[in-house]
């Protein structure tokens, strides 16, 4: 496998010597296992034992805590989170790494389930009764945006989330009103937790290597929703958003009116990425006495990203 270079196999963590995948032993357990990494399922596998370290120490364990990690591929984090103290529910898609997991968490408190991370209601079930989950993964590029969006949305068990992904997502993730990256992604999450980019992670890590940075993002769900009216005001601003060079007054024509506009305080001449939660919120609220239509009705197209 060209391109991999020899890395330490063992390392120190949290005081204890645990066993960590380099590139030697990433290569060996693929061709044993005859796997090569498919860019439609979003693979890039963690070569450096030094990043998975990182990945481990920010998460900060607890023993016995219980983790998910999605798209666990050769295991390296996997086998790192176990010996920290995790309980892991280690999610694979790929069929040929099932094995390959298998054997890498051989005697280790983790359950290796092969389904598709997208489909939550194949893996919901697996989080036990009212037990606090966390999320820590290396997510595949491809399903990052959607999946963590999914899960602050449906899966209230997970309570935070350290996840490695894409710059320009995390970016957008963290975004802030009258930021470029600010949109709807943005927006959802702060209805429902908190986020930090906790650092970058350069491409070199990674094999195959991307073509673009990684960031180790932070989610952290909040008590309780920024607002007491989400579905509503992901409607209307779903519908402002796939217009969203232009004023609200445009984009939510008959939606909201000018009254509407006044009384929550809102500018009909700000754009949608102008608004925090509480401004969509307030403009909801103003605008629920009629039904509001789809986003695809009177003109609105789909939603920007």
């Amino acid at each position: 496998m060209a391109g991999l270079r020899t890395l330490p196999a063992a390392r120190r963590l949290n005081g204890a010597v645990t066993v960590t995948l380099g590139a030697a032993a990433v290569a060996d357990l693929l061709r044993r296992h005859e796997v090569r990494p498919r860019r439609s399922l979003g693979q890039h596998f963690v070569i450096d034992p030094n990043t998975v370290e990182r990945i481990v120490r920010l998460a900060g364990i607890a023993p016995g805590e219980r983790i998910v990690e999605i798209g666990a591929g050769c295991g390296a984090l996997t086998v790192a989170l176990a010996d920290a103290g995790a309980e892991v529910l280690a999610i694979e898609i790929d069929r040929r790494l099932v094995g390959a997991l298998a054997e890498v968490c051989a005697g280790r408190p983790v359950e290796v389930l092969h389904a598709d991370a997208t489909d939550t209601a194949a893996w919901a079930r697996h989080l036990a009764g009212g037990e606090r989950w966390r999320l820590v993964a290396n997510l595949p590029y491809n399903i990052a945006t959607p999946l963590l969006l999914d899960t602050l949305d449906g899966l209230p068990q997970i309570s935070a989330m350290l996840v490695m992904v894409q710059d320009e997502v995390a970016e957008r993730l963290v975004a802030r009103p009258g930021q470029r990256a600010y949109g709807l992604p943005s927006l959802k999450v702060a209805c429902r937790a908190r986020a930090e980019i906790l650092g970058r992670v350069p491409p070199t890590v990674f094999w195959p290597r991307p073509r673009v940075s990684s960031a180790l993002l932070a989610i952290d769900r909040l008590p309780e929703p920024a607002a007491g009216n989400i579905d509503d005001l992901y409607r209307l601003a779903r519908r402002a958003f796939g217009q969203r060079r232009k004023m609200l007054r445009s984009s939510l024509r008959g939606v909201a009116a000018p009254g509407d506009f006044a009384a929550a305080d809102v500018d009909p001449a700000a754009r949608p990425g102008d608004l925090g939660v509480a401004d969509w919120s307030r403009l909801a609220a103003a605008a629920a006495g009629p039904a509001i239509p789809p986003a695809g009705a009177a003109g609105a197209s789909g939603v920007a990203s």
